[in-house]
C-alpha cells in the first residue's frame, strides 16, 4: 500500500511481449515495487531507489492551493471521459512540486491496485481533510465522481482565496509596524549618535524633545539585541501557547473579532467559509447533522466552531435550521432569511451559495479599502517617526543660529 512514506524507484525490465521497458514507480520499499510491476507484466532486471537531487531538487511543501489546483485538474480530467488512473497520470506529470507529484503517483499506485480514491485520500490525512475524503466517496457511492470533484475543487479554490484576502488584510498592518519599527531602530542606533557628538561640544542646555530622543538613543544602543530576541521569543511563545492551549486560542479568536476593520473582515469571512461549505456538503446529498459537522471544523473560530455544533444539537432534535442560527444571535439577519427561503422552498444549498458570494465579495471590498486606508497611513507614521527624530536632532542648530 501507498502511504505517506513511499519513496521513488527507477527500474528496468522486460514487458509481456517481450520489449525492454524502463521507468519510475512509487512504493515503500524495492520488494513491493518489484511486486506492483509482476502485476502490471513486467519483469524487472534491477529495482533501485532514485537518488535524491543535489540541495533537494524542487521539490516544496504541498500548500492548500496545491491540493485545490490537483481537484481541479482532476475533475476537468474526468469530465472529458479520461479514466481516473490515467488522470492521475496526466496531472502528476503537469506537476512541477517533486513532493506533489509522488504524492499523485502514490495515490495513483493506491488506486491501481484497487483501492477506492476516497480510501486512498484517507491515508493522506496531512493534505485531504475529512470533508475533502467524505465528500470524494459520497461521489463514488453516487456514480458521479466527476460532477463531485467540480464542486469540491470550487470549495477549495473559493476557501483559498478567501484566505489569501484574510492574509492580505492582517499581514498589511503587520507590516507597517514592523516597518515603522525597523526604520525608528536604525536612525536610533545609527543616526543619532552622529548628532550626540556634535552636541557635546555646545556646551549650553539642549531641549527637552532633543534629550529624550539622545536618551532613547543611548537606550537603543546599549539593549537592541534584547529587544530583537525578545521580539523572536515573544512569537514563538506565543505561537506554542496557541499551539498548546485552547482557552488561549478562544481568547484571541474572540478579540481579533473586536479590532476595528480587521475584526469585519475575519466576521464577513467566517460568514462566507460557513455559507459556502454548509452549501457544497448539502448540494453533495450529505445530510445536514452530518454536514454541520463539517461546517464546524470549517469555522476556523472557536467561537463559531461551538455556535455551529449548538445549531447541530437543535437540528438533531427537530428545530429548524434558521432557528438554531438565530438562536446562536452570532449570524447576519441576511443569512437567516436566505436559509428561512431555502428551507421553504427545498433549494437550501442555491440561497446559502449566493449567501457565499456575497460575503465573499465583501470580504474583497474590505480588504481593498483597507489597503487604501493603509497606503497614506503608512507614510504618515514614517513620516511623522523619521520627522520627530530630525526635529530632535536640528532643534539645537536652530536655537543656536537664533542666539547668534
Amino acid at each position: 500500500m501507498a502511504t505517506a512514506s513511499t519513496e521513488i524507484f527507477v527500474y528496468k525490465g522486460v514487458d509481456k511481449r517481450g520489449n525492454k521497458v524502463s521507468g519510475e514507480v512509487n512504493s515503500p520499499s524495492s520488494a513491493l515495487a518489484k511486486a506492483q510491476l509482476l502485476k502490471q507484466g513486467v519483469r524487472t532486471n534491477s529495482v533501485r531507489r532514485k537518488p535524491k537531487p543535489l540541495f533537494g531538487g524542487r521539490g516544496k511543501k504541498i500548500k492548500p492551493m496545491d491540493i485545490a489546483i490537483f481537484t481541479r485538474q482532476m475533475a476537468t480530467m474526468m469530465k472529458a471521459g479520461v479514466p481516473l488512473v490515467q488522470s492521475f497520470d496526466i496531472v502528476a506529470g503537469g506537476s512541477e512540486n517533486i513532493t506533489m507529484k509522488n504524492l499523485i503517483m502514490g495515490i495513483r499506485e493506491d488506486v491501481a491496485s484497487g483501492t477506492s480514491f476516497a480510501a486512498s485520500l484517507k491515508k493522506q490525512p496531512k493534505y485531504f481533510d475529512e470533508l475533502f475524503c467524505n465528500l470524494v466517496e459520497s461521489g463514488e457511492q453516487s456514480g458521479a465522481l466527476e460532477t463531485m470533484l467540480d464542486r469540491i475543487a470550487l470549495y477549495k479554490e473559493k476557501t483559498e482565496q478567501l484566505k489569501a484576502k484574510i492574509k492580505k488584510a492582517l499581514t498589511y498592518p503587520i507590516a507597517v509596524v514592523v516597518v515603522a519599527v525597523v526604520v525608528t531602530g536604525i536612525l536610533l542606533v545609527k543616526v543619532v549618535p552622529q548628532f550626540a557628538e556634535t552636541f557635546s561640544s555646545f556646551g549650553a542646555d539642549l531641549p527637552a524633545f532633543t534629550l529624550f530622543v539622545l536618551g532613547l538613543s543611548e537606550l537603543a544602543q546599549e539593549y537592541w539585541f534584547v529587544g530583537v530576541i525578545g521580539a523572536i521569543a515573544a512569537f514563538f511563545a506565543l505561537s506554542k501557547l496557541k499551539e498548546k492551549s485552547k482557552a488561549f486560542r478562544d481568547f484571541m479568536d474572540r478579540a481579533i473579532l473586536k479590532v476595528p476593520i480587521v475584526g469585519d473582515i475575519v466576521y464577513q469571512s467566517i460568514i462566507a467559509r460557513f455559507a459556502r461549505t454548509l452549501s457544497t456538503t448539502f448540494s453533495a446529498g450529505v445530510p445536514l447533522i452530518d454536514a454541520l459537522q463539517s461546517v464546524a471544523g470549517a469555522a476556523g473560530n472557536s467561537l463559531y466552531e461551538a455556535a455551529v455544533l449548538r445549531i447541530r444539537e437543535e437540528v438533531s432534535t427537530g428545530t429548524q435550521l434558521n432557528a438554531s442560527i438565530t438562536n446562536t444571535q452570532l449570524f447576519p439577519p441576511m443569512l437567516i432569511q436566505m436559509t428561512t427561503i431555502g428551507e421553504e422552498s427545498g433549494a437550501l444549498d442555491e440561497m446559502l451559495d449566493k449567501v457565499a458570494n456575497y460575503y465573499e465579495e465583501a470580504v474583497d471590498n474590505l480588504v481593498d479599502n483597507l489597503t487604501s486606508l493603509l497606503e497614506p497611513m503608512i507614510m504618515s507614521v514614517l513620516g511623522i517617526l523619521v520627522g520627530g527624530l530630525m526635529i530632535a536632532m536640528y532643534l539645537p542648530i536652530f536655537q543656536i543660529g537664533q542666539v547668534v
